[in-house]
């Protein structure tokens, strides 16, 4: 009988292929724990897919999106590290561990870094583009350095980030760098813009459920629309809560919105 444990590279592509889409789910601590224990198995030299290492970015990249950067980012390193050497599959694993560290820099409020990390990663794909399609992994990582620049109050060279690259993402990619551009708007103290930006969104899976109405709170709030920024940033945090861990940024983010928002009250 064939197991996980004895499968061929069609079975495991299979199996990551489920928790991939768990994972647009957002179903991040089950990812996380099953790609752990896959990652646990016994290697198999001869495989020509390296599910040990693939297995364990997806567990890293699952904690990041779940709110626990800052927990693996040591992990995050040292895999980067145990990557280097090895093939083009291998390389691009690296890559999307480099763009999950970058994430968690940014989540950590270490922008600059972030924004350095997702610059050497774009660099990096650039030189391989000629190899392996790369287009996907690209506008993540542009995400993530469009982040890292509104972090940094480069709020316009976010913009640019945001809008050059909009029309070539895809979903949800595409909704994570829409909510980019409304945050670099908010940045700007364009706040009639990011609203009627944010009100043209599409409407967000479950797993992001919260984020477009904390961008929209943001623009409410600058407005001076007191009573609606805060029913919105509220609506966001209710969302957060159903869906990822306490410690996620955009928890941080929403609770001192709040507090800017009802300590003017």
């Amino acid at each position: 009988m064939t197991t996980i444990r004895t499968a061929r590279d069609s079975e495991w592509g299979k199996t990551f292929a489920r928790l991939r889409t768990m994972t647009e789910e957002g179903r991040y601590e089950e990812v996380e724990a099953e790609a752990r224990a896959l990652a646990k198995l016994p290697r198999r030299p001869w495989r020509r897919r390296p599910p040990h290492w693939e297995a364990r970015v997806l567990a890293t990249g699952s904690a990041v999106m779940h709110g626990r950067g800052a927990e693996v980012l040591d992990e995050l390193d040292a895999l980067i590290v145990e990557l280097e050497p090895v093939g083009l599959n291998s390389q691009m694993l690296r890559l999307i561990a480099r763009g999950h560290r970058a994430a968690a820099l940014s989540g950590a409020r270490r922008y600059a870094e972030a924004e350095t990390e997702a610059l050497a990663v774009l660099k990096e794909l650039s030189r391989i583009a000629h190899r392996t399609p790369v287009a996907r992994l690209e506008v993540t990582i542009l995400t993530h350095l469009a982040g890292a620049l509104c972090g940094l109050g480069r709020h316009e060279e976010a913009e640019a980030v945001a809008r050059g690259n909009l029309p070539r993402a895809q979903p949800p990619t595409s909704l994570v760098l829409h909510l980019m551009l409304v945050r670099s708007l908010n940045g700007q103290g364009r706040h009639e813009e990011a609203l009627a930006e944010a009100r043209r969104g599409a409407p967000e899976p479950p797993r992001m459920a919260g984020n477009l109405d904390l961008v929209t709170a943001e623009a409410l709030h600058g407005l001076g629309r007191r009573e609606e920024a805060e029913a919105a940033v509220r609506r966001a945090l209710g969302a957060f809560e159903r869906r990822v861990h306490p410690g996620h940024p955009r928890f941080r983010d929403g609770r001192e919105l709040l507090g800017r928002i009802t300590g003017g009250a």
